[in-house]
């Protein structure tokens, strides 16, 4: 199963939300890809839209690969299994991590220009990215989110790594995913677009 694009993603992941009743929610999409899937959710479950920042953290020579993640509010995550296998000391993470700070720190900027978040506590967040492949970058976003105690916290995936789904069982009040394929390489082969 693949998606045409991140709009039918939104589509058919606003479907299964629906099917959750969800009381007043607000809709926050991870940037970039999540909000496109995002908009459609919003839209289909009448909700307001808005953006969450958090960016990966990936590893020297390799970017793509997420060795953790950090998100708005000053939220850092490591993947504290992998950093020695890859030779990553702490003070080499906290300083990767403190260059994604300073672009999480810009996008929210970029995003917002200036307004505050959605009121958060008390109501049904529901974040949205496009895939969840490690888990990274929407960990950092719920442990985030949660400080700012919502009612409830669903996380909205298209596509998601049975591993990952595991990983964050604990921190979602609900995860919702579309498809979860035996194999998963990375968020961009279920998309045709």
């Amino acid at each position: 199963m693949r998606f045409e694009d991140r709009a039918g993603a939104g589509r058919a992941l606003a479907e299964q939300l629906d099917r959750l009743e969800l009381a007043d929610p607000v809709v926050l999409g991870l940037p970039r890809g999540g909000v496109p899937v995002a908009a459609e959710v919003a839209r289909a479950l009448g909700a307001p839209l808005d953006v969450f920042v958090a960016r990966k953290v990936g590893a020297p020579g390799h970017e793509e690969y997420g060795i953790g993640a950090v998100a708005e509010g000053g939220v850092r995550v490591a993947d504290e299994a992998i950093l020695p296998r890859l030779g990553i000391t702490p003070d080499v993470f906290d300083r990767l991590a403190a260059r994604a700070d300073a672009e999480v720190v810009a996008n929210v900027e970029r995003f917002r220009q200036g307004r505050p978040l959605p009121r958060i506590s008390g109501r049904v967040v529901v974040l949205v990215d496009d895939g969840l492949a490690t888990g990274m970058t929407a960990l950092a976003a719920l442990r985030a989110l949660r400080r700012l105690q919502p009612a409830r916290l669903v996380l909205g995936e298209p596509v998601c790594a049975a591993s990952a789904v595991r990983q964050l069982e604990e921190e979602a009040d609900d995860i919702e995913c579309v498809h979860q394929p035996e194999e998963f390489h990375a968020v961009g082969a279920w998309y045709v677009d």
